[in-house]
C-alpha cells in the first residue's frame, strides 16, 4: 500500500479520533455522556467541549477534498514522492489542527488548516505536473 493511501486510511481514522475530546467534553457535563441526545447535547457545550465539536466537525467537512486529492493522484497514476509528502503534510496538519482547536491556540490552527487545504487542492492538481 502506498504512502498516500496510509494517509487516507489515517484520515479516515481521524473522524474517530478527533472525536474523543468531544465525547470526554459530553462525558464531563451533567448527567454524563447522553447518548440518547448526543448532538442535542453538544449543543450546549462551552468552552473547550465547544472547540472539540467544531475540530471533529471540521476533520469530517476536510477529508472529502484530501480523499478526491488521493483518488485523482492515484487514478492519473502520478508517480511523483511529492504525492507522499503532501499526503503526510495533510495528516500531520490534521492532527496539529485539532490539537490546536481544543487548546485554543487560534493562530497556529489557521497555518495549519491553511497548510493542509493546500495540500489537498495540490494533490487534486497533481497530474498536472506529476
Amino acid at each position: 500500500m502506498t504512502i498516500e493511501l496510509w494517509c487516507l486510511f489515517i484520515a479516515g481514522l481521524l473522524h474517530t479520533l478527533s472525536k474523543l475530546p468531544l465525547v470526554k467534553a459530553q462525558a464531563q457535563l451533567k448527567g454524563g455522556y447522553d447518548n440518547n441526545n448526543p448532538r442535542e447535547q453538544q449543543a450546549t457545550l462551552s468552552g473547550w467541549g465547544k472547540r472539540a465539536h467544531a475540530a471533529h466537525n471540521n476533520q469530517i467537512e476536510s477529508f472529502p477534498l484530501f480523499a478526491a486529492g488521493v483518488l485523482v493522484a492515484m487514478i492519473a497514476d502520478v508517480t511523483s514522492s511529492a504525492v507522499g509528502y503532501l499526503a503526510i503534510a495533510y495528516v500531520i496538519c490534521r492532527i496539529l489542527y485539532i490539537v490546536f482547536y481544543v487548546k485554543d491556540i487560534a493562530r497556529w490552527r489557521s497555518v495549519v488548516w491553511i497548510v493542509g487545504y493546500f495540500a489537498s487542492l495540490a494533490l487534486l492538481c497533481s497530474p498536472a505536473w506529476g
